[in-house]
């Protein structure tokens, strides 16, 4: 079975699409992941680890507004930073990660695991929340992943 980030490329290049990522929580991993793959210059454009809000808004284009309101753990959050950085780079899908890795600042609301994924293009913005377990990396980790299922699924056509 063929790594996810390698079906990823697959579609991205069968569909003739690129990607851009503004992720938080996970750091870069999932451009990381994405870029592993051989020849993954034709689809993934850039991305910007936006970890503190001046940079979510400043250069990802998150209204300010929107984290006052709902705060930078959410999914409106997730869905301006997918929007932002697919505008800001000028791709066909965006994606944004926010959520809380840990160990510490979780709370019983949002709870260390709590992480946010959105997926943009031409069918709209779709977000998931995700409740992950385990350690800071591990956290990194599924959430990374879980993105690559949801690019996958969004590519296909499917719903999530």
């Amino acid at each position: 079975m063929k790594p996810i980030a390698e079906i990823v490329g697959k579609l991205l290049v069968a569909k003739q699409q690129t990607i851009a990522c503004a992720e938080s929580c996970t750091g870069g991993l999932l451009t990381s992941m994405l870029t592993d793959v051989a020849g993954s210059s034709a689809y993934v454009m850039g991305s910007v680890v936006s970890y503190t809000n001046s940079i979510k808004e400043r250069l990802v284009g998150v209204n300010p507004a929107t984290i006052a309101a709902h705060t930078e753990i959410s999914a409106e959050t997730a869905g301006e930073m997918a929007e932002g950085i697919r505008q800001l780079i000028g791709t066909d899908l965006g994606v944004g990660i926010t959520g809380l890795a840990g160990p510490g600042g979780g709370t019983k609301v949002r709870p260390v695991g709590l992480v946010y994924i959105a997926v943009t293009g031409d069918k709209g913005t779709k977000v998931r929340e995700n409740r992950f377990q385990g350690n800071r990396v591990e956290i990194k980790q599924q959430s990374a992943e879980m993105a690559l299922q949801m690019i996958v699924e969004y590519v296909s056509g499917g719903s999530f």
